[in-house]
């Protein structure tokens, strides 16, 4: 009997153990959290002198740091020959090339704090340029190659109308109080403002001391352009007295780079941004807008004489916002990025206004939800290098040819995706049941997916409002369906790439038929037969979260629901959020206390009475966009109504969760286990 039982023991060890390697077997089919710090991607492709390679940056996750790494690696424009430039546990970031080719600036924190390099490309040999206290950007070389530009926060001195002048030596007080006196006197990412501003310096490229070209108590900030004599950079700011409340008033500004004297360029009403000189040192390019009050208004190219004279309009019939500008080689025209129906866009437009489109499979390099993105680069010859997007990868390079051949230059993720199941986002249209507009959405299902069977159902909801989702790679997503889940995500109105008038159905109006938007794409998905309709769930991040919460204010049909970072009362946030300005001029029709209504009624807090859908609230410790104030009032309101509800408070993270692998995958845990308590189907395998 007891051999018998240590026989039947042994079995049954076997047995188990083969059940667990089954189930690893199945777990390592499918992404896990662990993932999250194996992928990398590429960006920020920058074409080569030689015109035959591009260097990029070859983005990872360093799981030691919880943080984001770039290199720099090069590749040649036929895919054969990839190879690291500066590569190590260091950061090497934001290369730009000398006008005669033969040097290239880069930004690196090998020292300790990021300073400007410059690597001679002939022999390889590297100087340091710079030995500032804070971090450069934008940097710029001069047309002969001699000076280097950038911008760079630069500290100012704070005045108190009060202090202490009585402390003892060595004694151990509290810190002085802050005495702010700003409008805008904190920013998320970064935390309270501290004083000073963003300037413009020079320095030699063969190193030396920087010297300030800007000052005031101002930002001249964005990309940075030399004048083609070299006298002058050409940059934006807004220095309007009333900069803080009158935000888009950016013009682009002249600066003299001996004497520091300014000369305005350009007066629109709105954001003048991003100049490019043309190659020949005719024409300037710049992208803006006429402010016409609105809340989402179309970023239009234009160009015009280096001194400001005779602007002209590129785009004015494309009805979608434009980037990322890059002027041809013969200086006929440009190249320029665009969304149109959840898709980014390389499209050329010449200095008649005729553009033709490119490609349209930009993208792939916002990781954890699924936003349009991406970065591209042209040669002399008019290849376009591009972040590429395929929906179920990372970015990887690809280039496009005039005849629009693609050809793949990089394989980041291989080692990580090829035995992982992951569907692609498939596209579904409906028609609205408020006007019959059409409307987009995608629906992932997950791996092993059998269209006989019934699978719950998450509804994810974008921020902005005024952004765009597409057929992207998404971690969140991908994990959502790894978990058994068809996961669904749209543009409803108020989204961009979809035109102008689709985008403002919200002005003055949000929450509002962006609701019943989002319903149709449930219904829609649920007219295909395999979703389990007793097991629906929903979540969305800042405007996503505040559409969350007015769903269940809404609606009973939600299993559960977590509320991502969101607003949900609008008086509250005004003064609390870093963007309090902005919102009530192109949000709102008046201020608060003259018109208290507006602002309440499109609150989810006045619905919350109506809530019975068990929910999570989770956002950032460090939120000032949408500030824990707002999470805090929600939760607690939720708690008063006896809602079965959590908070969950994630360390260490303003409003960009993600920018911590950790945290985007402590988001994405918490979201599915929520659902999964309340989740009632049987798991499919």
């Amino acid at each position: 009997m007891k051999k018998l039982s240590i026989l039947t023991s042994c079995i049954a060890l076997a047995l188990s153990g083969s059940a667990l390697a089954a189930e690893s077997a199945h777990t390592n089919n499918t992404l896990t959290y662990q993932d999250l710090f194996n992928i990398e991607y590429a960006a920020n492709p920058v074409v080569m002198p030689n015109g035959k390679q591009v260097v990029y940056e070859r983005r990872s996750m360093d799981i030691m740091t919880d943080s984001l790494k770039r290199n720099l690696w090069t590749v040649s424009l036929d895919g054969k020959t990839h190879l690291p430039l500066l590569s190590d546990t260091h950061n090497h970031f934001s290369p730009v090339f000398s006008p005669d080719g033969t040097k290239m600036a880069y930004l690196s924190s090998k020292e300790g704090k990021v300073q400007i390099y410059v690597r001679d490309l002939a022999s390889g040999l590297t100087a340091r340029v710079t030995d500032v206290a804070m971090t450069p950007s934008s940097l710029s070389f001069s047309p002969d190659g001699s000076q280097l530009a950038f911008s760079m926060f630069t500290p100012g001195k704070a005045k108190p109308l009060f202090s202490l002048d009585f402390k003892p030596k060595d004694a151990k007080w509290a810190d002085n109080a802050q005495y702010i006196d700003q409008a805008l006197f904190q920013r998320d990412g970064a935390g309270m403002k501290r004083p000073g501003n963003m300037h413009v310096y020079v320095v030699p490229a063969i190193g030396g001391s920087p010297r300030q070209i800007t000052s005031g108590k101002h930002d001249y900030a964005g990309s940075l352009a030399w004048s083609g004599d070299g006298k002058q950079i050409i940059v934006s700011a807004n220095t309007h007295d009333d900069a803080q409340f009158d935000i888009f008033n950016s013009d682009l500004l002249a600066i003299d780079v001996l004497t520091a004297k300014v000369t305005e360029l350009t007066a629109m009403s709105g954001p003048e941004h991003s100049p490019t000189l043309s190659p020949n040192g005719k024409k300037l390019a710049f992208l803006g807008f006429e402010d016409n009050g609105k809340s989402n208004q179309i970023t239009e190219l234009y160009v015009m004489n280096p001194d400001g004279s005779d602007i002209k309009r590129l785009t004015p019939k494309l009805d979608r916002g434009v980037g990322d500008i890059k002027w041809a080689d013969n200086s006929k025209g440009l190249y320029f990025s665009y969304d149109n129906e959840g898709k980014k866009h390389v499209a050329y437009v010449s200095l008649s206004g005729k553009i033709k489109t490119h490609t349209d499979a930009l993208g792939g390099m916002s990781l954890g939800r699924p936003y349009t993105s991406g970065h591209f680069d042209v040669t002399d010859n008019g290849q376009i290098v591009y972040t590429q997007s395929t929906g179920v990868r990372p970015a990887d390079l690809a280039v496009v040819s005039k005849r629009g051949k693609v050809t793949q230059l990089t394989d980041l993720n291989s080692d990580v995706f090829d035995h992982k199941t992951l569907n692609q986002p498939e596209l579904m249209e409906v028609k609205s049941s408020v006007d019959g507009r059409r409307l987009q959405a995608w629906i992932v299902t997950p791996p092993n997916f059998d269209p006989n069977k019934k699978y719950p159902l998450i509804l994810e909801i974008h921020g902005g409002p005024h952004t765009a989702y597409g057929p992207e790679f998404s971690t969140e997503v991908q994990l959502f369906a790894a978990a058994g889940y068809v996961v669904v995500y749209g543009n409803p109105r108020g989204s961009t790439s979809m035109g102008a008038d689709f985008a403002n159905e919200i002005d003055k109006n949000y929450p509002s038929e962006d609701y019943n938007d989002l319903m149709d794409m449930v219904d829609g998905v649920i007219a295909k037969g395999y979703v389990d309709q007793d097991n629906l769930f929903v979540t969305g991040g800042s405007g996503g979260g505040t559409l969350t919460a007015w769903i269940i204010g809404k609606t009973d049909r939600f299993k559960a629901s977590v509320v991502a970072k969101p607003v949900i009362n609008w008086t509250s946030m005004i003064g609390a959020s870093d963007i309090y300005t902005f919102m009530t001029r192109y949000w709102f029709s008046d201020l608060p206390w003259n018109d208290y209504q507006q602002y309440w009624n499109r609150s989810p807090l006045s619905l919350v009475g109506n809530v019975k859908t068990p929910t999570m609230v989770l956002t950032g410790e460090l939120d000032v966009r949408t500030p824990m104030s707002e999470s805090e009032q929600y939760y607690g309101a939720l708690q008063l109504q006896g809602v079965d509800s959590a908070f969950v408070r994630i360390q260490g993270a303003y409003h960009g969760i993600a920018a911590k692998p950790s945290n985007l995958a402590r988001k994405v845990g918490n979201i599915l286990a929520w659902f999964d308590k309340y989740r009632t189907d049987n798991k499919a395998d």
